[in-house]
């Protein structure tokens, strides 16, 4: 569905992971990081059926490009650029490559490292888990078969045989989709309604880039402040969040609440999804939450219990999504992650491994989501704040990307804002 709705929005989405080095990196062992993400979970790539109702399938995707360093030495006020140009070198899922590597060194002696991949082959997490094992010198081999291994013939016989035995299940999926519909109305019609986005300027076609930063917090007092305020980690990342859309302007409720997404990830071990997730949607008041916790906390709790109860529907949608023409996937899109004012996407506790892609530990790291192909007529709705926080190497990580900020469309209105909000939890931290 994923692969579908990225088709019919022209939009991608990325996972990136940056890493930083206060010195220089050793090469031999990023070579051989490089060589290690082959495999995997992004050493694939989708084929389609040559049926277009029938499902795709991965194939093997050992090839990327070679590791992308630039020439001379920039400036370090351009690390944060630079990760935002990094954002923007396509991938394609489909004919590959589906991620690329990249190395840029400063003039103050420091290296960054950046790490993209397309969000159609990985989600977040997985992304984490494949770094770690390019690292360790895991390289998995899944058993996908090599890209065009099967004739014309052959593979129109193999997916009209699949299709036919999906039959009951489409069945269901139209059931659910009608039901899921008449309940969703209202989320339908929230995302019909246009806001101008804040973000650079420039022409409706052209390429635009949202404000985006990263704030880094030493873990001990992040969980100390957690603790003090009733919380857990994940609580007071969400109340962070909540408290940031409501100095940004961006929030779309009439009673003064933050619409919220939480992913939660369901990957088991030796889970070969691309995107292992269900979504769970919070209302949260940030008045209270630079005091007490304890609310968000309850909520965050009781919406876990009933995603528990109740699986994701979106997912018992799959089915139809070879057979959905694209006008009603863009739709789609927009209700499943059009009609929150803020994503929050926790990845937890990262193996540390993942902080190590030349083999020793790197000195900063963040994981943020990036969509590329972004511009202002084919984005004209309010996409309000998306926020990735992950705990590695004594400091949590909290990636800001803003797409609605009332008027503000800056990096340096972006830190400003971050800087307040911490003031208000009684946190500091580094804004780049």
């Amino acid at each position: 569905m994923s692969f579908l709705s990225v088709r019919a929005t022209g939009q991608g989405s990325v996972v990136q992971c940056v890493w930083i080095y206060e010195r220089a990196v050793d090469l031999d062992g990023l070579r051989r990081f490089h060589r290690n993400l082959g495999f995997g979970l992004l050493g694939r790539r989708i084929e389609r059926s040559p049926l277009p109702f029938a499902p795709h399938r991965w194939v093997s995707y050992r090839a990327s490009s070679d590791i992308d360093i630039d020439d001379g030495a920039r400036s370090r006020s351009e690390l944060s650029a630079w990760a935002d140009e990094r954002g923007q070198i396509a991938v394609d899922p489909e004919s590959g490559p589906s991620w690329h590597l990249g190395v840029a060194h400063f003039t103050d002696g420091s290296t960054a490292i950046s790490l993209v991949a397309s969000h159609l082959v990985v989600d977040g997490l997985g992304f984490c888990l494949a770094i770690a094992d390019a690292v360790t010198g895991n390289t998995p081999d899944l058993g996908y078969p090599p890209p065009r291994s099967r004739t014309r013939l052959r593979a129109v016989l193999q997916d009209a045989y699949q299709t036919a035995r999906g039959t009951p299940e489409v069945a269901r999926a139209l059931v659910t989709a009608a039901q899921m519909g008449r309940r969703r109305r209202s989320d339908i019609a929230r995302v019909r309604v246009s806001r101008p986005i804040a973000v650079e300027r420039g022409n409706g076609n052209e390429a635009l880039i949202a404000p985006a930063i990263t704030i880094y917090i030493d873990l001990d007092d992040w969980d100390a402040r957690a603790k003090a305020l009733g919380g857990t980690s994940n609580s007071l990342f969400v109340g962070f969040a909540a408290k940031l859309a409501e100095r940004s302007g961006c929030r779309a409720a009439g009673d003064g609440t933050v619409a919220i997404s939480f992913p939660v990830s369901d990957r088991t071990k030796d889970d070969t999804r691309a995107n292992a997730l269900s979504f769970v949607l919070l209302s949260v008041d940030p008045a209270q939450a630079t005091t007490d916790l304890r609310d968000i906390r309850g909520a965050i709790g009781h919406a876990l219990q009933t995603l528990r109860a109740t699986p994701e529907e979106l997912l018992q949608l799959l089915s139809l999504a070879p057979l959905t023409p694209k006008r009603v996937m863009r739709r789609l899109a927009d209700v499943a992650y059009g009609y929150t004012d803020v994503g929050c996407s926790s990845i937890g506790d990262i193996n540390p491994a993942a902080g190590r892609p030349d083999g020793t530990d790197s000195d900063h790291v963040f994981i943020r989501g990036v969509r590329q192909r972004f511009t202002r007529q084919s984005f004209d709705r309010p996409r309000g704040i998306f926020t990735v926080s992950g705990r590695i190497g004594g400091q949590i990580f909290i990636t800001v990307v803003a797409y609605q900020l009332d008027g503000k469309d800056s990096k340096r209105d972006l830190r400003e804002l971050a800087a307040h909000t911490l003031s208000e939890f009684d946190l500091t931290g580094a804004i780049d």
